[in-house]
């Protein structure tokens, strides 16, 4: 009974998770908590992973009809469809705060940046920011299509690039503070401790030797091991060093720096794995 309990609860959990995070018309039965909510964030490479199998199938269906520069660009659609736009509107808003100038006033320089960052309308430099995000995107997508590799190789790696983009928002929550005293991110934030990131790097570590081993059916030796820590280390940090630049900047946290360090987070990883395969293929 207690472990029936137990698989319901975290079932729960993916549930608000994948409502949440995409556009997947989820409905939750029954009264929602508010720990319920907060734990949802261990799941987010899970719903990474259901954006990942979307790209890449699409990426092995759109290849055989588009060129890859078509195709690189319907993939990118596709995944910001696939979640509303929600992480690039955060990236948008995010940019538009840090473009305030300071006064020399850090108290009020944070009010101001995160009234900016609250305000509906989109500024110049948040298009700027969406502009260049999703040009590295299908840049760096296109790059996959165009080396020397399987298409099997190329839609495993697409599969992992959410994966990895959502776990990289976990680390933030841990290391930082929420800047807000209420919202949604504050409860994601406040609720985030080493237990979440345990768990949600042991989701991820399973989906990278599904997409390396099932998927690819190829050994990859030392060279797998090598790209795996070398990406989650270099995202671990990146998520680290942006908690702390926004508790500088903003007195913390907030869901569009979270959406912001999500996207970054997949041209990390695009030009991580654009590298390696260079290197290695």
């Amino acid at each position: 009974m207690r472990r029936s309990r137990g698989v319901g609860e975290r079932l729960k959990k993916l549930l608000l998770a994948l409502q949440f995070l995409t556009i997947i018309p989820v409905k939750v039965k029954g009264q929602v908590s508010e720990d319920e909510i907060s734990g949802a964030v261990v799941f987010s490479p899970v719903v990474g992973a259901f954006q990942g199998v979307l790209i890449a199938f699409s990426a092995l269906f759109l290849i055989k009809i588009f060129s890859p520069e078509i195709t690189s660009a319907l993939i990118v659609l596709i995944l910001t469809l696939s979640n509303g736009g929600f992480h690039l509107d955060g990236l948008a808003d995010s940019f538009d705060a840090l473009a305030v100038k300071s006064s020399g006033d850090r108290a009020a320089d944070i009010r101001k940046r995160l009234s900016v960052m609250k305000d509906s309308y989109i500024g110049s430099i948040g298009v700027i920011s969406i502009t260049l995000i999703v040009l590295l995107k299908v840049l760096f997508i296109k790059d996959l299509f165009s080396m020397n590799v399987s298409m099997p190789v190329v839609a495993s790696l697409l599969f992992l690039m959410p994966v990895f983009s959502r776990w990289a928002m976990i680390p933030a929550m841990y290391h930082g503070t929420s800047a807000r005293g209420d919202g949604l991110g504050k409860m994601f934030i406040d609720n985030c401790g080493i237990n979440t990131v345990a768990f949600s790097s042991l989701l991820t570590v399973a989906f990278y030797v599904l997409a390396a081993v099932f998927i690819l059916r190829r050994p990859y030796g030392t060279g797998a091991i090598t790209l795996f820590f070398v990406l989650s280390s270099v995202l671990y940090a990146f998520s680290f060093l942006s908690a702390k630049f926004c508790e500088g900047k903003f007195d913390g946290l907030t869901g569009d720096t979270l959406g912001a360090i999500s996207e970054i987070s997949e041209i990390i990883f695009l030009a991580g794995v654009s590298l390696w395969l260079r290197r290695s293929f």
